[in-house]
């Protein structure tokens, strides 16, 4: 399947790479398809993209936040357990949205609403965690011992 990206062009996907959100992504009720790309440029695969099947225009820059906050930590509901097939803690990845600043150093990290995929599922959500701990803009460059003092 072909599509247009924001950051990489028109590229080629297979349709089982792609992680649908059943209730798409807060802001963007409408966009339930997306799939996972890496920066070809980026030799560490820390950071990736979340782009939308649908709209070239959508797209997020995505990474693992336990690269830079190992301490982060927090429960599913048993309903998004349930609505995205959970059978086991290792078929789930844990994203964060980032947002990208000039410098690099002030780019934030958005641990408030972590997206939530099942990879055997090809299942994802944004869940907002219901708790004052986490932050929708935390520097990337600052651990949460830092952040809490």
């Amino acid at each position: 399947m072909n599509i247009g990206t924001k950051y990489l062009g028109d590229i080629q996907i297979a349709e089982e790479n792609i992680i649908t959100f059943p209730s798409g992504l807060p802001g963007f009720s409408d966009e339930h398809k997306f799939v996972l790309l890496n920066i070809p440029s980026e030799a560490t695969d820390t950071f990736q993209v979340l782009q939308s099947v649908k709209t070239t225009e959508l797209a997020f820059i995505v990474t693992n936040p336990y690269y830079f906050y190992q301490d982060y930590e927090f429960t599913l509901e048993d309903g998004i357990i349930e609505q995205l097939k959970i059978a086991e803690k290792e078929d789930v990845i844990v994203l964060a949205i980032v947002t990208l600043q000039e410098p690099f150093e002030e780019s934030t990290i958005n641990l408030k609403a972590p997206l939530i995929i099942n990879y055997k599922e090809n299942l994802g959500k944004q869940y907002i965690l219901h708790t004052d701990m986490y932050k929708t803009r935390t520097p990337l460059s600052v651990s949460l011992s830092k952040e809490d003092e």
